[in-house]
């Protein structure tokens, strides 16, 4: 049992980097292939268009964060006394799936929006950062509340309980 415990942690583990980077990989192409096409007719572009290709990239270095806090997360019970308990393991697993999810499904699409911002880049350069660029971090935006959930959970922090403290 103890060794299914500890592999019911480390999935969790796995899967927000494992979803996070398939996501941004998977984003990061769909961009670069659009990229590439403006870049052969117009390679002078390539400084406006190299944001808007690595911009789904961040969701896999969010899963890679996650994953790294819960494999502390899991050192850390293993080192106690009582060790990994199986709501511990569970309770792990959970707490990485916002980001495995958030972070795999808003790389593909930011990845999408990318892409449109960099063919509408190709045509009216001076739109590069307000279109292709600000509209991909508005997708940008849920991966970041999937990694402070997953974040919060591993580290133990209630928000409620947190605001109710500061504000009585």
């Amino acid at each position: 049992m103890e060794n299914a415990t500890l592999g019911i942690a480390y999935l969790g583990a796995a899967l927000a980097a494992l979803m996070a980077g398939i996501g941004s990989a998977i984003g990061i192409g769909i961009a670069g292939r659009s990229a590439t096409g403006v870049l052969s007719e117009k390679p002078e572009r390539y400084g406006q268009l190299f944001l808007q290709v690595v911009l789904p990239g961040t969701q896999g270095f969010y899963g890679f964060v996650i994953a790294f806090f819960a494999m502390g997360k899991i050192t850390a019970f293993l080192n106690a006394d009582s060790g990994l308990q199986l709501s511990n393991a569970l309770a792990i697993f959970v707490a990485c799936l916002p980001i495995a999810f958030a972070g795999m499904f808003s790389a593909i699409h930011q990845g999408k929006t990318c892409a449109a911002g960099i063919l509408m880049t190709a045509k009216r350069p001076e739109m590069a950062v307000k279109a292709g660029v600000l509209y991909a971090a508005m997708v940008e935006v849920y991966a970041v509340l999937g990694f402070l959930i997953s974040l919060l959970i591993l580290l133990g922090i209630n928000p409620v309980t947190v605001m109710t403290e500061v504000v009585p």
